[in-house]
Parts: C-alpha cells; structure tokens; sequence
C-alpha cells in the first residue's frame, strides 16, 4: 500500500542545528492548509490502491489547531481510500503536547506521535535552543500515555559538545524507563547555513568530533540492545514488531507521494520534489499547477537507492533482488565490488544478503558508496 507524506511547514523556535524547510511565522497558517488541501486534491490519481500510511512532519504539525488538521483528514479520506488500519503520525514538540492538545489529538485519526525529545538534560536543550524543557520532555510522554497514546516514538540527538557520555547513558536510560516501543536517535550534523554552523565558523562553538558521534553510536547501540529493543535501521530501534511502519516502506521502496513545501515523493521510477518556498508553493497551486519538478531516475539511479537505502536495515540487500529488478550484470558488480572489504570485518555476506554487523554500521555510507554503480 501507497503512502502520505505531508510536509507542515511551520515551527515556533528555529534549532540551531537544524536546516529542514519551515518558518516561525504562522501568519499564513490557514492559506497553507488550503495549499496542502488542494495539492492532496490534484494528486489524486497518483494513489489508485489503499493508503497503508499517513506521516505528517515538518516543521511541527502538531502546531497546528484541530480544525487545520482535521480539514487536512477530511482532505485525503475525502480523496484516497485510506486502510482502516493505517498508521498515522504525527510529529510533535513536547512543549506542544498539553492535556488539551492531547484531547483534540484524540479527535483525530492520528495513532503514532514522534515527539521530537533530543535530550532531558535543561542546558542541552537551550544550547541546541529547542522550545522545551527537561520536565516537558519527560511529562509529554507520560501524558501522551495516559491519554491512550502508546504507540510512540521519540528522537534523540547525540554527538555534540556539551554531551558526556555519562549524560548520554542517561538520556538512553530515561527513554528505556519510560517504556516507549520505538526511539529515533541521530548523530550531530553541522549543516551549511545553520546557526550552528555560522557559530563554528566564527570560533563561538567548538567542532563535532566525529569520534565522539561513533563512540556514543556503540554506547546506543549496547544498551538499547540490551534493553530488548531491535536495531532494525540505523537511526532507528523498536521493539519487536513496533518498527514504523511509514520509514520501514521508504526503505523498501514503497511508492509515496509527497505533500506541502519541499515534499518529495516517488514512484518507483521518478522522483517528485516541491520547491522549498512557501510562497511559491501557494503561487502555483493558486493556479491550480502542482509546483513540483520530477526528477526521471536512470536504472542506475534506482539500483544505487535501493543499495543505499536497503544496507541500512536489518534486512540488507538481497541479492535475488538485485537480479530479478536490475539484472546480472549489476548482481556481477556488487560481488566485485565487495572485494574492496574483504580485509574489512564489516559485513554478513551470505548466498541472499548483504547486511551490515556492527563495525559496519559506524561506516555505513562509505560502505554503500563503495558499492554504488557509477558507469552506464
């Protein structure tokens, strides 16, 4: 089954680490949703089976009112023929999560939350300037529980300057105690013309230390493992049967389509994308054209997606795959391209799979770009 992803671009504090497409002004808070409504509209042909899953991110969907998100609902049950057991997130900021927002949440179809944690720790939170605090972090979820939502995730950050390893142990060890089936957790990048990285440039903030980011990868992996929780992704940890199901389809190269400013969607053989400017994105639609560009992806292009995408998982590449969908010339060249490892205890290299263990993981997309097939 096909899936949705919405992009709702708005946010109250800009990260300083953050570079995804959003602004801090909900002023046209209201025409974006009608934008949103319309492009869910003029893509209904792109859908001809069952939606399996509806993700709202951002920005922070969850800023938005009931009535918004509810036309937002309306919109794609009015257009698609959802599944009845779809699964429906949304993301969301614990400073959002209140006993109120919670009841209107519950008027919705929405059944998953992402709650966007990163650390418990107060002076972490104002350094990476989130719009939460530490007692927020830990009171959402258990709010979010008490109101009968327990099929939750939340993300963690890891890897930047002010995080000790004894506090990172403990920011792991808090999402364990509050029994979540599913913790995100991802290393500090410094992106180009973020806060973060124009403070790094002028010498106000010290570097990433990329041996930092492995080191607390491994502590990650170690307790949460320890924990019961499977690392079926690498970001990405459940318990078992808990994965997501909406990521896990990315991963697999389920078809999607792609909703809202800087959205993009596939469908097996393209890839569609929506300008990063919300004023544009509302232009186009106005007049009635979707705003997107298309991007025709080559056999080589797919074929080094699905290796990229795929090594990440726990599943790993299957090599029947590779010959039933791109032939055996490319299944000949990856068994050529694995001699580039093999003084490398990196990988599980079977007749069917290739898998990454656990060295492996601290060198995923080097391993993948080692395998990518460059030449027609």
């Amino acid at each position: 089954m096909s899936g949705i992803y919405i992009h709702v671009p708005f946010c109250k504090k800009a990260c300083h680490y953050c570079d995804f497409h959003f602004s801090t002004s909900l002023k046209y808070a209201d025409e974006m949703v009608e934008s949103i409504c319309k492009e869910i509209k003029l893509k209904k042909d792109r859908i001809t089976g069952q939606v399996g899953t509806i993700y709202l991110g951002g920005g922070t969907p969850s800023i938005l009112s009931q009535v918004a998100l509810q036309k937002i609902f309306d919109t794609i049950n009015h257009t698609f023929l959802v599944d009845s057991n779809a699964e429906i997130t949304i993301e969301t900021n614990p400073d959002d999560l209140t006993a109120q927002k919670l009841k209107e949440l519950k008027q919705l179809p929405v059944n998953r939350f992402s709650v966007g944690i990163q650390s418990f720790y107060n002076e972490d939170l104002i350094w990476m300037n989130r719009a939460h605090n530490a007692d927020e972090a830990e009171n959402c979820i258990k709010r979010s529980q008490d109101a009968g939502f327990e099929n939750l995730t939340l993300d963690l950050i890891y890897g930047y300057p002010l995080l000790t390893d004894t506090k990172w142990l403990a920011n792991i060890q808090k999402a364990i105690e509050l029994q979540v089936p599913h913790i995100s957790a991802y290393a500090l990048t410094v992106e180009p013309r973020t806060a973060l990285a124009h403070a790094i440039k002028n010498k106000k903030q010290i570097p990433v230390s990329d041996n930092q980011s492995a080191e607390q990868f491994v502590i990650l992996m170690g307790q949460l493992q320890k924990a019961g929780f499977e690392h079926y992704e690498i970001s990405n940890f459940a318990k078992p049967g808990c994965y997501a199901v909406h990521n896990t389809n990315y991963w697999k190269g389920v078809d999607y389509i792609g909703i809202g400013p800087s959205a993009h969607g596939f469908d097996g053989q393209n890839r569609y994308m929506n300008p990063a400017n919300n004023a544009l994105y509302m232009e186009k639609l106005e007049a009635n054209k979707l705003p997107e560009t298309v991007e025709e992806l080559s056999l080589n292009d797919r074929f080094n997606e699905y290796v990229m995408t795929s090594l990440r998982t726990m599943w790993g590449i299957d090599l029947q795959k590779i010959t039933d969908e791109f032939g055996k010339d490319f299944l000949e060249e990856t068994k050529h391209n694995l001699r580039n490892f093999e003084d490398k205890d990196w990988l599980i290299i079977t007749e069917e799979k290739i898998k990454l263990n656990q060295s492996g993981k601290l060198f995923a997309d080097h391993i993948a770009s080692e395998l990518f097939i460059i030449n027609d």
